[in-house]
């Protein structure tokens, strides 16, 4: 085999402490002891990337979070921050010290719909709150995201408009089983209203101006493919370009392994002298040998992404011939879901159903 490049992304799961009591995330049953998590010194090991998230449980709750990010500013000149944006004074300091980090707030609906699936009552206040702060501090790179679940993909669409309205970023995203998540019951059974609501969002960001958001009308269309149960349009390449570290210091190539599949860790950082001696090391290539015959077919964009940027041609194509057919006032093609053929093992995705 190619000896694998070094990663360009990496996710940092600072913690699994998290105060938010969320339906589709059970992190915070699991919290971490915040004595034994990984340290900022720790993180010293890592190497350069093009792309940092620093994500939990929630971050915010890391007291040397501003070590950590400092740390990784070193590595790296994008860190985007996934939070609840419930600790709003400290996001928006840490903001003040680092002009240009990004922080992605994570909302689940409009204000009724987001307080009763993350457990915590004024919790979408504070989200808008930490939001509207960070737009007064002049931040650019801010926006917040949705997790789709059987109960707010209309919501979903509210929030869009209300992200064009703030002028931010908006990101998507469908529930997952994972040990990440530490849930086995995350499935969408009201699989028409979902998709239709997926639907309608592609088509709303086709008709956009910017082509960020025609590409996001592609991954969007890959979670329409997920929802289905379809293997992915392209190929899941985790452990290779990106990876996730979790509290610990072990090293996984994704954070969508469940044990009734496999999960194994590449190796831990606390373990080794470089990273070189990790990355290169035969657990890790075991590991990666192990991502090429996954039978999960997860479509989260950790691991979406990197594949969509390294086969950039495909999505293009798509992009190019839908956006114009959203242009002269014709349907976008989103019955038909595209697999492409980039030298994937077949074997990959082919058992996405409950081990008995």
């Amino acid at each position: 085999m190619k000896r694998p490049s070094m990663p360009t992304d990496i996710s940092i799961i600072t913690t699994y402490r998290c105060q938010m009591e969320c339906k589709m995330c059970d992190i915070w049953k699991n919290p971490t002891d915040k004595k034994t998590e990984i340290t900022p010194e720790e993180l010293k090991i890592l190497p350069n990337f093009k792309f940092v998230n620093i994500t939990g449980g929630e971050p915010f709750l890391r007291s040397d979070l501003e070590e950590i990010v400092a740390v990784m500013f070193e590595k790296t000149k994008r860190i985007v921050i996934s939070t609840s944006g419930w600790h709003t004074n400290k996001i928006l300091r840490l903001a003040k010290r680092f002009p240009t980090i990004g922080i992605r707030v994570s909302l689940e609906g409009l204000e009724e719909k987001n307080d009763e699936l993350r457990g915590r009552e004024t919790g979408f206040q504070r989200g808008i709150a930490t939001l509207k702060g960070l737009q007064e501090l002049g931040i650019k790179d801010i926006g917040f995201g949705i997790t789709v679940s059987n109960k707010n993909s209309h919501d979903m669409l509210d929030l869009y408009e209300l992200s064009k309205e703030m002028k931010m970023e908006f990101a998507t995203a469908a529930f997952h089983n994972s040990y990440y998540f530490h849930k086995d019951d995350n499935f969408i059974t009201n699989q028409d209203v979902v998709i239709k609501n997926f639907e309608i969002l592609i088509d709303r960001l086709l008709k956009e101006n910017n082509p960020k958001s025609w590409y996001r009308a592609f991954f969007n269309l890959g979670l329409i493919n997920y929802i289905k149960g379809n293997k992915r349009m392209l190929p899941c390449e985790a452990g290779t370009a990106n990876f996730f570290i979790e509290p610990y210091g072990e090293v996984y190539p994704c954070n969508g392994l469940e044990d009734k599949y496999w999960k194994e860790s590449m190796g831990n950082i606390r373990d080794v002298s470089n990273f070189e001696e990790l990355w290169y090391s035969n657990q890790a290539n075991k590991v990666r040998d192990l991502v090429r015959t996954c039978p999960k077919n997860c479509w989260m964009v950790g691991t979406a992404a990197p594949v969509m940027k390294k086969y950039i041609q495909h999505p293009t194509k798509w992009v190019l011939k839908n956006k114009f057919k959203s242009i002269i006032g014709r349907p976008v093609c989103k019955d038909y879901i595209p697999k492409y053929d980039v030298g994937q093992d077949p074997k990959q995705g082919d058992l996405r159903i409950d081990k008995k």
